[in-house]
């Protein structure tokens, strides 16, 4: 909301509020639990054991919000709720989602204490998070439910990049970082002939190989697991795709390049910033997050992909907006597809 008023101005400031009531809401099933069987205070209070006055609180705070209603039954989802959240994600993704807008808040609740520290607010305030591969290395449970989560949030764009992708004369595809195998999903159904391998860590390999028999795509789809940062890629495909994964790096780009055939092509479809030091429009709240835990985060701009692949001995083909569009614009808005040559 771009305020236009001192009240709105205000609403902006209690906003939080809703927020985190609308997480609280989405982690603890609240949304399920009343489209299972409408309950009264008591009854939510009872199910999920909070403290009956709070929770009354909490209730109000959601009924405010528009996204479940108090009716003579008791209470139950809005109309809302059920067409922008029960309809759309399974309940351990919107958990995820609320989980991790939720790990977002130390940096940010004291915002005007830390944005003046020049080094990482999470390290001054004694929190130590693991960067993604250590973490989904060390939990599989966190793995399954991350990569079950991207696997559902990125139906639309991997049905949107299959439609938009050139892929004349390639019959071996590398998916780098590929996670959940959704984007190769959707290529693989589109080219029956495409011998797709995709590349990730083993605990999120071993949850796309579900997702992909659950699919009847087994047989089509390899994953081979690597920390393709630090180990060697298998090599002989005629074409390497990276669609957001945002890794990006002289080593791995030469890495990619002699994993390719002779006149191969890299493919990248990412969000890509403007410029030095701004933030695609779709992602500046992770980049003022990112910039909290490391001063100098910046996303990666056109000029500093083309910069990796010319220092990798990539010839650049073309770099095209892709106009995608999705259930949330986050994931979708500003998507450009980077094309090079071996």
């Amino acid at each position: 909301m771009k305020p236009t008023t001192t009240e709105e101005v205000l609403a902006i400031l209690d906003a939080p509020f809703t927020s985190t009531a609308v997480g609280a809401a989405l982690e603890l099933g609240l949304f399920w639990l009343l489209d299972n069987k409408p309950l009264d205070l008591d009854g939510v209070a009872d199910a999920l054991k909070i403290p009956k006055v709070r929770c009354g609180y909490w209730l109000q705070l959601l009924v405010d919000s528009g996204l479940i209603e108090n009716s003579p039954e008791g209470y139950v989802p809005s109309p809302t709720a059920r067409e922008a959240i029960l309809q759309v994600f399974s309940p351990g993704s919107w958990a995820l989602l609320a989980q991790e807008a939720r790990e977002k808040l130390p940096v940010l609740c004291d915002l005007p204490v830390h944005i003046r520290n020049r080094g990482s607010a999470l390290a001054a305030l004694g929190i130590d998070r693991p960067m993604y591969v250590a973490r989904m290395t060390a939990d599989p449970g966190l793995a399954r439910r991350f990569t079950c989560m991207l696997y559902e949030l990125h139906q639309e764009l991997a049905d949107r990049v299959a439609a938009r992708l050139d892929l004349t004369g390639v019959k071996r595809l590398m998916d780098l970082g590929g996670g959940s195998g959704v984007i190769s999903s959707a290529l693989a159904r589109r080219h029956p002939a495409l011998e797709i391998t995709v590349i990730d860590i083993e605990n999120v390999c071993r949850t796309g190989r579900e997702l992909a028999a659950r699919a009847g795509l087994e047989g089509r789809l390899t994953f081979q697991a690597l920390n393709f940062t630090d180990d060697a890629l298998p090599f002989g495909f005629d074409l390497v795709l990276e669609c957001d994964v945002n890794i990006y790096s002289d080593d791995l780009f030469r890495k990619v390049f002699e994993a390719l055939v002779p006149g191969g092509r890299f493919m990248i479809v990412d969000q890509l910033a403007p410029d030095y030091g701004v933030s695609p429009p779709a992602r500046v709240h992770w980049a003022l997050e990112g910039s909290m835990i490391r001063p100098d985060f910046v996303f990666p701009s056109a000029a500093t992909i083309q910069g990796h692949l010319k220092g990798a001995g990539f010839s650049l083909l073309s770099q095209t907006p892709l106009s995608i569009t999705g259930p949330d614009d986050r994931f979708t808005e500003g998507m450009i597809l980077t094309e090079a040559r071996k």
